[in-house]
């Protein structure tokens, strides 16, 4: 199986169907920058669950597939609700039962590529959270693009077990003296500076039936566009203009959800830099009869401050003021700085 054999592609017609588009906007004003991207996440995981489950069915007839972690998704340019969006999905890499989906998301009208998205889904036996992995059919590369898909696929997983494993090491040098000093300006009486402890926002929901997905829990994609929407509000405590979202460093899938579990969201601003806010999302599953608690889902999330021409200004610097504040924002400062270096992106900087 080559992987343009399992290419797919959805078109989401926002020029045209205005009831789509009105699902799609923000606000009623025309504003650029007017879409609502955790919208566009619930489409972008539907897209790559649908790739991943037909390449999966060729191994194991009836076989599910959940999203296990969204690796990245760049925005490349400001997303509008007055263009089509074309997103196209092709798997770039499978383990045994792991599967990586890229997806293209750009204008169909002008071909200006608008972001750049990676999922890694992992295919089921069973239904529930009593389903079990199983193995795929491998992908055998066409040619030399192919080669180089699959290269960075595994490239982008080393990467982030080795941020996950520098998350637990102790400062550098240059990040103590940094934390230092943003510790020593707490201790002045003058000090009115922002305070990691203050930018958080939280929320609460409880989940059901109409948000089940096909493997019977519940649909990734909801939850990741209810993270990223309490994400973009704490976004605004500090963000003196408008922020708009520039990437999902990362959202990772540990528990299930079941329907009637309680949801609690809690997003901390942890890391800022120039116009660039970094904000973290966990989300913590109760089961209904109160006796399981979990985390089910860590998500980082940057955004960009800007003015009403789409200029970035730069936003207050955070300050942390215990430990977990200090471990918190060195993860952010450099999952930013080592995605800035991996795709010679500016994002705020």
């Amino acid at each position: 199986m080559h992987p343009a054999e399992t290419d797919r592609e959805h078109l989401l017609p926002l020029s045209s169907d205005e009831v789509l588009r009105r699902r799609f906007l923000v606000v009623r004003d025309r504003i650029p920058g007017n879409l609502r991207f955790g919208v566009l996440l619930e489409a972008l995981d539907l897209l790559a669950g649908e790739a991943a489950m037909i390449h999966a069915r060729r191994t194991v007839p009836g076989a599910r597939v959940v999203t296990a972690a969204v690796d990245e998704i760049l925005v490349r340019h400001v997303l509008t609700p007055e263009t089509d969006l074309r997103c196209r999905a092709r798997l770039n890499h499978v383990g045994r039962s792991s599967m990586e989906v890229g997806i293209r998301v750009d204008a169909p009208a002008t071909g200006v590529h608008l972001a750049s998205c990676y999922f890694t889904m992992v295919a089921r036996d069973g239904d529930g959270p009593d389903a079990r992995s199983v193995p795929v059919e491998p992908l055998e590369p066409a040619d030399d693009v192919d080669r180089a898909r699959a290269t960075r696929a595994i490239a982008r997983r080393e990467a982030y077990r080795a941020q996950a494993a520098s998350a637990v090491e102790p400062p550098r040098r240059d990040e103590f003296d940094l934390l230092s000093r943003l510790h020593r300006e707490q201790a002045e009486r003058s000090f009115a500076g922002a305070r990691a402890r203050d930018l958080t926002a939280e929320s609460w929901e409880r989940t059901y039936p109409e948000q089940e997905n096909a493997s019977r829990i519940i649909f990734g994609g909801y939850i990741m566009r209810r993270a990223y929407e309490l994400s973009s509000i704490c976004a605004e405590r500090i963000a003196p203009d408008r922020p708009i979202v520039a990437a999902v460093n990362r959202v990772n899938f540990f528990h299930p959800v079941s329907i009637g579990d309680k949801l609690r969201f809690t997003s901390r601003i942890v890391y800022t830099e120039d116009a660039a806010i970094c904000v973290e999302t966990a989300i913590e599953r109760v089961s209904r009869d109160r006796a399981v608690r979990a985390l089910s889902n860590s998500c980082l999330f940057t955004f960009v401050n800007v003015d009403a021409e789409l200029r970035p200004r730069a936003v207050p610097e955070v300050h942390p003021s215990d430990w977990e504040e200090d471990a918190r924002y060195l993860v952010a400062r450099r999952a930013l700085a080592a995605l800035r270096r991996r795709t010679g992106t500016w994002l705020g900087g």
